[in-house]
């Protein structure tokens, strides 16, 4: 596999066999590339998205609303609704290279960089979209040790009749979390892991839903919509916090939008007539504003039942205490959604670097060669030494560093930043640019440029307040000794 064969590339044959239809005989059963028709409508296609979008994102939002208040905060999610959206339907044109109707088809993300841009370009998507996963596996580890924490503070509050303050350390979670996936990672390939990700699309709504519901039942209870319309006051926070939280913001949302890179697979379950292009639109328009309704209900919530004092995280910052069962079962909720995640992240990178070290090396039995090992009661299990000593090297890495830097708030809004600008839009313009032939330094060719750049100091200026929050956190943090 290059560098260039995509990181999300085997979603696709999870998406096929979700919504594929079985062989009827004749020639009606296959699609014009010899694949078996597809069946996929504008609603899978939004259902597939709300599933992809809704995620651990979600409890930032709170947070982010607050940094920016009730004027800035709504309209920046608006406006990264709206790019999110413009460059998806750009995103889509490029499904088919050439003619939208009978075009050669692009399965992946990856495919449609090497079919409209090639070369070097192809290479560095493959190198950001990898570093992108990366940033997620330490992520997804920070969040799901936090939420493991909460479940125990709680209870320990409970008990303690709120006296105890139940500080805790959080590395032995996130060792916890590290083994779990240690183990999840020895599934060889993604398709085996389908009942993960439908799991893991239950769980994101469940603990999305609760939050929300707490949020709106706290402002019930107190009878105040909290908050100002400028954000957090200088005060609460000193001047610099203020500027820096604001730009880290832009990057949490970032992050809450990101789903560029399965978008291409999706649009690939889809039947025609109509082109696939024209009802992935629609069905883009459907899933981001479904995703953004629910995201200005679940941060503007929040920040109307905390205001100021908005956590990072909204259901394990102790803003609610009550219920705690429902506390519980939210947090559980999220420890279940990113451990399938993380596997649903990792298995393209995983296979990437497999492929890669065996055409390298295939004289290699330590590389190529499976050892059978048979377990009572299942199948016999291919046991590969590279893949059990590579996989276990990149959990202990990835568990490192998030004990290293367990600033949940500072790397979803660096991810946020730096996945953003390249993925979502870049990308996607330049493809489009290249399809459509749009003629250098004409008005739609310099409107666009100008939506990318845009959108690349918007990055940079998330990239840098997230940056600065993880340097302002590190200046009162020991490493491994962080309690909560």
């Amino acid at each position: 596999m290059k560098m260039g064969d995509d990181v999300a590339g085997r979603n696709h044959q999870a998406f096929d066999l979700s919504i594929g239809v079985p062989p009827q005989g004749g020639s009606k059963c296959f699609d014009d590339d010899g694949r078996l028709k597809r069946s996929g409508t504008v609603w899978t296609a939004s259902a597939h998205i709300i599933t992809a979008v809704i995620g651990s994102g979600v409890l930032s939002l709170a947070w982010a609303t607050a940094q920016l208040g009730w004027v800035a905060g709504p309209v920046v999610m608006l406006m990264f609704s709206f790019v999110t959206y413009y460059t998806s339907s750009l995103l889509a044109a490029c499904y088919r290279s050439g003619d939208p109707v009978n075009g050669k088809r692009n399965y992946t993300y990856m495919d449609a960089v090497r079919s409209n841009l090639g070369g070097f370009k192809v290479k560095i998507c493959g190198w950001v979209q990898y570093l992108n996963l990366f940033g997620v596996a330490i992520g997804y580890t920070i969040a799901s040790s936090i939420s493991m924490m909460a479940i125990k503070r709680s209870n320990c509050f409970h008990a303690s009749g709120g006296k105890n303050p139940c500080h805790m350390n959080s590395n032995p979670y996130m060792i916890a979390f590290g083994v779990v996936e240690v183990i999840f990672s020895q599934i060889p390939d993604f398709d085996q892991l389908w009942w993960l990700s439908i799991l893991a699309a239950v769980m994101s709504f469940t603990y999305s839903t609760i939050g929300l519901g707490l949020g709106i039942a706290k402002v019930a209870e107190t009878g105040k919509i909290k908050g100002s319309l400028t954000g957090i006051s200088v005060g609460t926070v000193t001047e610099t916090q203020k500027i820096w939280g604001s730009l880290q913001s832009l990057g949490d949302i970032a992050f809450a939008y990101s789903y560029s890179l399965i978008l291409i697979e999706i649009q690939d379950t889809l039947r025609a007539p109509p082109t696939e292009s024209k009802t992935m639109r629609k069905a883009t328009l459907i899933s981001v504003g479904v995703t953004t309704l629910f995201y200005m209900l679940c941060g503007c919530m929040g920040y109307a039942a905390f205001g100021d004092l908005s956590p990072g995280n909204l259901l394990t910052g102790f803003g609610f205490y009550n219920p705690f069962w429902l506390l519980d079962i939210a947090n559980a909720a999220i420890v279940i959604h990113l451990v399938g995640a993380y596997q649903v992240y990792c298995q393209p990178l995983f296979a990437f670097v497999e492929k890669t070290a065996a055409e390298k090396f295939p004289d290699s039995e330590f590389i190529t060669k499976d050892i059978k090992v048979r377990i009572p009661g299942f199948r016999p299990y291919n046991l590969n030494l590279f893949r059990l000593v590579w996989r276990t090297i990149f959990v202990i890495i990835t568990t490192l560093i998030s004990m290293l830097l367990p600033f949940f708030n500072d790397i979803v809004g660096l991810l946020g930043a730096l996945g953003f600008w390249p993925l979502t839009v870049y990308f996607p313009v330049e493809m489009y640019i290249s399809q459509m032939k749009i003629p250098k330094w004409s008005t739609r060719w310099l409107c666009l440029q100008i939506l990318s750049i845009a959108c690349l100091i918007i990055s940079i200026a998330a990239a840098v307040g997230s940056i600065a929050g993880i340097v302002l956190d590190l200046k009162s943090f020991k490493p491994f000794a962080m309690t909560y």
